[in-house]
């Protein structure tokens, strides 16, 4: 059988969206069609594969396995054609185009949008599509296309891409207001020793380093709460459930931000993108943009 007479060629965004958002009716609001037409489109997409792609969960629904195979397969095809169809615009008019630019939740409320401000009065034209994720998820787009760039730490070295450190950023120790380490000029990693520790997610760059900062201070990695965003974790710390390291700036009332005296207790904040494809013109716009303007920022 060819592509097109599996339904694929008109299904396959339909499928990523349930796969994105996890139920048919959600994903078909975002893709603007009825729900039974997603459901009858899916539907038949199973009777032509000869297998279910979905399956009923509670009151809704959710994807098989093949399902989950195929979409996974669905969204770096798409990523990649989507790239294409990037890059084709962008050589046809420099001045307009798209590019995606991946970065960490923790830089999305100062720093990125001033970067964009100044880059928009440069190129009025080219639209920015933005995606937050860990840094861990957001390099794993790099190679399908799903991101042009990508504004992480930590960036480990991989033959898949390149990358720019930016600058050096130093993470402090969040604590409650009251806690015995408050009024500390300098904590040490080995303070936190016996101590209700908070964290990011597994994939999150500040957590990588917290576990590595432990280890190396013979601290057994357990963590009370595991959150994936900065904010949530300082929450915690201000309703006096435990201490986390984090960037400096993640203060929030009844919280007190604390230097750490360890060397390694950094995070390196680099710019990656693909080692493979070629950015578009627009891509290398905004790459230049931001090598220039991101360190100030990231650092001040």
């Amino acid at each position: 059988m060819t592509y097109e007479s599996f339904g694929l060629a008109t299904t396959l965004e339909q499928l990523t969206a349930i796969a994105e958002f996890g139920q048919i009716t959600a994903a078909a609001q975002h893709l603007g069609i009825p729900q039974p037409t997603l459901s009858r489109a899916m539907a038949r997409l199973s009777r032509d594969l000869g297998t279910p792609l979905l399956q009923k969960d509670g009151r809704g629904v959710r994807l098989t396995r093949h399902g989950e195979l195929l979409a996974a397969s669905a969204g770096r095809a798409l990523d990649e054609l989507m790239a294409g169809v990037r890059a084709v615009r962008a050589e046809a008019d420099p001045s307009t185009g798209t590019v995606i630019l991946g970065f960490l939740h923790s830089l999305g409320p100062l720093v990125v949008p001033a970067l964009l401000r100044g880059f928009r009065r440069e190129y009025p034209g080219v639209t920015v599509r933005l995606v937050q994720d860990s840094a861990d998820g957001l390099l794993r787009r790099i190679p399908g296309g799903g991101v042009d760039l990508v504004l992480a730490a930590p960036v480990p070295g991989d033959p898949r891409w390149r990358s720019r450190p930016l600058a050096e950023q130093p993470l402090a120790l969040l604590v409650p207001d009251g806690d015995e380490l408050a009024q500390a000029t300098t904590v040490g990693v080995s303070d936190l020793a016996g101590r209700e520790l908070i964290t990011l997610a597994a994939g999150y760059g500040v957590r990588t380093i917290t576990d590595q900062l432990l280890q190396a201070a013979g601290i057994p990695r357990s963590y009370a709460f595991e959150s994936q965003e900065m904010t949530t974790a300082a929450g915690l710390v201000a309703a006096g459930l435990g201490i986390a390291i984090l960037p400096p700036g993640n203060e929030v009332p009844g919280t007190r931000a604390r230097p750490l005296s360890d060397p390694a207790a950094s995070r390196t904040l680099s710019l990656a993108w693909s080692a493979d494809r070629e950015l578009s013109p627009p891509g290398r716009h905004l790459r230049s943009h931001l090598i220039r303007f991101a360190p100030n920022l990231l650092t001040g």
